[in-house]
């Protein structure tokens, strides 16, 4: 009985790990996405996007999205992004559940922005 609660406990946090990974990893064809006219939407805390950000991105922070949402457009597409792909995660379930179609988490801004570089 122990043991197989000590197995339970161990692929439940393997599931766990793949799952943060997969919401902090890039998902494929944002590129595209952006080329066609896809909005990047940093949902970090102003603070953070005045430090530095992907040009030509909109800051719409966590904090503020169920009051701010009304600025986005519902027909565009967006790409999510923040410091580790946490929040931005948040931002598309929450965009998603006030009806909009097209948002896709982009995972850190940084790293879309390294993937955007090298394209």
């Amino acid at each position: 009985m122990k043991n197989t609660l000590i197995f339970c406990g161990i692929v439940l946090t393997i599931y766990i790990i793949y799952r943060i990974y997969r919401y902090q990893t890039l998902d494929e064809g944002l590129d595209t996405l952006i080329k066609k006219g896809a909005v990047i939407l940093d949902v970090r805390t102003e603070k953070e996007y005045e430090t530095d950000h992907i040009n030509g991105s909109i800051n719409i922070s966590l904090g503020t999205i169920r009051e701010r949402y009304t600025e986005l457009d519902r027909n565009k597409t967006y790409i999510t992004v923040c410091s580790h792909g946490l929040r931005s995660v948040k931002v598309e379930h929450i965009l998603k559940e006030k009806g909009f179609k097209h948002v896709h988490n982009g995972g850190a801004w940084s790293d879309l922005q390294k993937s955007l570089d090298l394209k």
